[in-house]
């Protein structure tokens, strides 16, 4: 589980900073698809037992 908490939680860093840099490029669609994306993956923590959100 230790491999798949820390994989988990880069994904979401990733995500959470090309959602960010596409807020701030103005691309609302883009920005879009990472938060529905982020979402995603906070789920997938949440379903395996990982907080992921703190």
């Amino acid at each position: 589980m230790g491999e798949f908490m820390a994989e988990i939680k880069v994904r979401i860093n990733e995500t959470y900073r090309s959602l960010q840099t596409a807020k701030a490029a103005g691309d609302d669609f883009l920005a879009e698809t990472h938060a529905s994306e982020l979402e995603d993956l906070y789920l997938i923590a949440d379903r395996n037992g990982i907080d992921a959100r703190s």
